[in-house]
């Protein structure tokens, strides 16, 4: 079991020095993973700062050698998949092959993208989103790559670098339990981090249900990480046995307004380190 630091990139995070600082922090304290949120504009009725996540994963870079980080999750649909991939092999060099990529379709649609005037509906973002993970993957194997959607016309083109990660960096996708199409999306690629539809914490039960869900449409034989985010590891230790067998790979401890909202509390359960 991997144990993560999980993170907004707003409110009292919305710095990235802050976030570097942190990640630093992090990782003296022994933990796996930092990861931050990547969010434009979260709430159109409230006012705070927000750090544009990919300059603060490259702060957090350089204040740091072994922890793993990533956004989680990035809404593939509003960015476009060409400048993404210059931005993940980028990172990864520069952080030595330590990146995961963090996929979803972006929550909440109607603050995040139709302020905006993107794409919104579910089902749109969903088909983009598809179309964008086979387009990163394709610029990251470092061959030519030619492609056509309804959404996408690419190519000829060859990106280079390669990212250091192969086969290639790491894809974790999100879902709201039970809804099933993600978790089909989730067996193509290399994770899952699950949110339940009823805004609970995934038990050991739902793990274990979504790992043989994923099972039944996996085609790869590489492991596949199952990542659940949630608050107080240490008050769960005793169940991480019970999750591990289920399929977990990965518990996130998330800060949020729900329970420390202050760059001093976060420092305070980071120094605490994960349950070993």
């Amino acid at each position: 079991m991997k144990y993560g630091f999980f993170l907004p990139n707003f409110g009292p995070f919305g710095n990235a020095r802050c976030l570097a600082d942190l990640a630093e922090r992090a990782e003296v304290a022994g933990w796996d993973g930092f990861f931050i949120w990547d969010h434009i504009l979260f709430s159109a009725t409230e006012s705070y700062d927000v750090a544009d996540p990919w300059v603060a994963l490259t702060a957090a870079a350089m204040t740091t050698d072994v922890v793993r980080l990533g956004a989680l999750l990035t809404p593939l649909s509003r960015r476009r998949p060409w400048k993404v991939a210059r931005e993940t092999v980028t990172l990864d060099h520069l952080s030595g092959g330590r990146l995961i990529f963090g996929a979803a379709l972006g929550f909440p649609p109607d603050t995040e993208f139709q302020l905006f005037g993107e794409v919104w509906p579910d089902l749109d973002r969903a088909r983009m989103l598809d179309a964008g993970l086979e387009l990163l993957t394709g610029f990251w194997s470092g061959q030519e790559v030619s492609f056509s959607s309804e959404d996408y016309q690419v190519g000829p083109v060859t990106f280079r670098p390669r990212p250091l990660q192969q086969p290639r960096i790491p894809v974790w996708v999100a879902g709201w339990w039970p809804n099933k199409p993600p978790y089909r999306r989730a067996a193509r690629w290399d994770g899952v981090v699950p949110e339940m539809a009823d805004g609970s914490l995934p038990g050991v039960t739902e793990v274990a249900e979504m790992t043989a869900y994923i099972a039944k449409y996996r085609e790869s034989d590489r492991p596949l990480d199952l990542v659940v985010n949630g608050h107080d590891c240490w008050r769960h230790e005793h169940e991480m046995t019970d999750y591990a067998e289920a399929g977990l790979t990965w518990w996130l401890e998330r800060v949020d307004s729900d329970r420390a909202f202050s760059v001093r509390e976060a420092e305070v359960l980071i120094d605490q380190g994960p349950p070993r």
